[in-house]
């Protein structure tokens, strides 16, 4: 997994380090640009925070205007626990109002070009430092899983005998996210015949997970319990829900922390293609 996708648990809430990255670099851009406008009495974290917005604004439209048709209605549009951004936009949108400010206001280029340059630099160093200590692509963990039945299972097996690509979802029957996220799961599985499906629970008992699938009428292949939560501590997956995208030779593509929707699987289903 790459480091940037994996989770923290806070409480009750879930954060992967790529957010709390974001979260990290906006701080210290806004350190920056208190200390560089201090002199000329010039605030820049009101234009940090709307440029961070329209950056997210920006991001979003992207991604939905490319994968409008996925989406059930305006509500779903606006939506966002499903995490379906654009880099690619969001980064044309927040540097086009960057331009835009540094031109209107000459004043505060210095505190606000600092700002920026700390926050990126920032961003730049830290990730690029979290992407070499993560090296290669890990493959599929050979933990020892388990079915309904209780029968003893790996997932290196499992996709050794299908032969193609593999989407790992990590759930619980408690987590409302998971619930909310599993019947688009679940339709994918019966129309994706060319991806292995694997509904992977953390730590609750098959009994549980019975009364789950017969109370929302759920029919799922490749329903598989790790009771010990050993997979999901493999993978740094400390909340959920977690959804991992393997190619058909194991190797780990890609990590979803949170929600998804039919938009943001279906983004992550042409990648392995």
């Amino acid at each position: 997994m790459n480091l940037l996708s994996r989770s923290i648990a806070i409480g009750p809430l879930g954060l992967s380090l790529g957010q709390l990255l974001i979260v990290f670099a906006l701080g210290v851009a806004l350190i920056t640009g208190l200390l560089l406008g201090r002199r000329q009495r010039l605030g820049v974290g009101d234009t940090l925070s709307t440029l961070l917005l329209v950056a997210l604004v920006g991001a979003r439209l992207v991604f939905v205007a490319r994968y409008h048709q996925d989406y059930g209605g305006p509500l779903a549009m606006l939506d966002i626990r499903d995490g379906g951004f654009d880099i690619l936009g969001g980064l044309t949108a927040g540097l086009a109002y960057a331009a835009w400010r540094l031109w209107r206001q000459p004043a505060q280029r210095k505190a606000l070009g600092g700002a920026l340059a700390a926050g990126i630099l920032t961003w730049g160093v830290t990730a690029g430092t979290l992407g070499l200590m993560a090296g290669k692509s890990r493959p599929v963990p050979e933990t020892a899983l388990a079915t309904l039945a209780g029968d003893a299972i790996r997932l290196p097996e499992l996709q050794a005998a299908e032969g193609q690509p593999m989407v790992v979802n990590l759930w619980a029957t408690w987590c409302p996210p998971c619930r909310r996220e599993m019947p688009v799961l679940a339709d994918a599985q019966r129309k994706e015949g060319d991806i292995t499906f694997v509904f992977l629970n953390q730590g609750e008992d098959p009994a549980q997970v019975r009364r789950f699938l017969d109370h929302e009428s759920l029919e799922l292949d490749n329903l598989l319990l790790d009771a010990q939560l050993a997979f999901g501590d493999r993978v740094g997956a400390r909340a959920m829900p977690t959804t991992l995208f393997y190619d058909a030779d194991g190797r780990l593509l890609d990590t979803h922390f949170g929600e998804l929707s039919r938009a943001t699987l279906n983004r992550e289903l042409e990648r392995l293609r």
